[in-house]
């Protein structure tokens, strides 16, 4: 798991003190849309829905097969929205994680879902950030693990999660043992309490 803050748009806070063993990430600067940035195609957007209820945190994924009901699954008091922004029936403003996969389409369409967001274009969210999850076993290939960068550039934080076998054959009980998803897990409550 690697959780990057992009320099260009985001800064550590340094008013932060630390608690010993609790990691809190570092504030987004990037925290709303961009003025002048192009919103995606109609065809290239995400689907906005209104939501009932009240999670502490809606997972979006990106695509079909992104992994946003497993995600939703690991983080308590998160939700799924079913590939789509959220909208409250409150109208207030949702916290949102958005996910995709590690492969070329999973990515592409997690770049279009954040030009979306930055360009204003989607429903008033609060961005946690993106996830990305392996796609396959191994390690991922170095120009998809370059292309995930330059996409969660455009999101507040920036998670990239290891491949699970045990979820490959039905086992969604278990937590991962990986420490990546471990950190996730953390720096994701850490933000939404």
């Amino acid at each position: 798991m690697q959780l990057s803050l992009n320099p260009w748009i985001t800064s550590p806070d340094e008013g932060i003190e630390e608690t010993p063993n609790v990691h809190v990430p570092p504030a987004a600067v990037i925290s709303t849309p961009l003025k002048g940035m192009v919103e995606p195609d109609t065809a290239d957007r995400l689907a906005s829905r209104t939501m009932s209820g009240t999670p502490a945190l809606w997972v979006v994924g990106s695509h079909g097969g992104a992994g946003e009901s497993r995600t939703a699954d690991l983080l308590t008091g998160a939700r799924p929205t079913g590939h789509c922004w959220p909208v409250l029936q409150d109208g207030s403003k949702p916290r949102v994680l958005l996910v995709c996969r590690a492969d070329m389409r999973g990515l592409t369409t997690a770049q279009c879902a954040l030009t979306q967001w930055a360009s204003g274009a989607a429903p008033a969210v609060e961005l946690l950030g993106l996830a990305v999850l392996a796609d396959a076993p191994g390690k991922t290939p170095k120009s998809l693990r370059d292309f995930a960068a330059i996409v969660g550039g455009g999101a507040p934080r920036l998670w990239l999660l290891p491949w699970v076998e045990a979820w490959r054959h039905g086992d969604s009980t278990s937590t991962p043992p990986a420490r990546e998803y471990q950190r996730f897990i953390t720096d994701v409550t850490a933000l939404v309490t």
